[in-house]
């Protein structure tokens, strides 16, 4: 089959089979190893990418699924240099460990601050409970998607002299 869909804001076109899993697509064909492949079950949620926006688990959607929609995969958050608000806070507030978890939980928290600017530990919880960290007991995660919230500019703009904040902000 032949897709298209536009991944971290370039447009792809490939000839696949069917049955391939956008996990695999993301991996194999177009080198994104960021996406984590865990269980294979859609129980482990290090798989997490989104599709037009919403966290999905991309070891059960076949890629096909994804034709004609934007994915953004842990290598999409950065813009123009700059780490997400996300990213910055999993780094200031020491939300991971391993690591093999942690794409997928930033763009779950990605997708939770797009919709809910100022999620409450609740809500923050409910979101990331889809998903299985083993080292950091969520805390950690927890409070780094807090501090992304609380920073939504990030580190570096906030801390940016006042000329710099102005044009950072346009």
């Amino acid at each position: 089959m032949h897709v298209t869909m536009t991944v971290n804001g370039e447009e792809v076109e490939r000839d696949i089979e069917p049955r391939v899993l956008l996990v695999h697509f993301l991996r194999d064909d177009l080198g994104l190893t960021g996406t984590h492949w865990g269980c294979d079950t859609s129980n482990c949620g290090a798989c997490v990418v989104q599709i037009d926006g919403e966290p999905v688990k991309s070891c059960t959607t076949l890629a096909v699924m994804a034709d004609g929609c934007h994915v953004r995969t842990v290598e999409g958050l950065a813009e123009n240099g700059s780490l997400d608000p996300v990213q910055q806070g999993f780094m200031e507030e020491h939300g991971l460990q391993c690591g093999f978890c942690t794409p997928g939980m930033m763009l779950t928290a990605r997708a939770l601050l797009d919709e809910n600017p100022d999620p409450s530990e609740t809500e923050i919880r409910e979101a990331i409970s889809g998903q299985l960290c083993r080292c950091t007991g969520y805390a950690t995660i927890v409070r780094a998607v807090r501090w992304a919230a609380e920073h939504p500019a990030g580190a570096a703009a906030e801390a940016a002299p006042e000329g710099e904040k102005e044009a950072a902000e346009l």
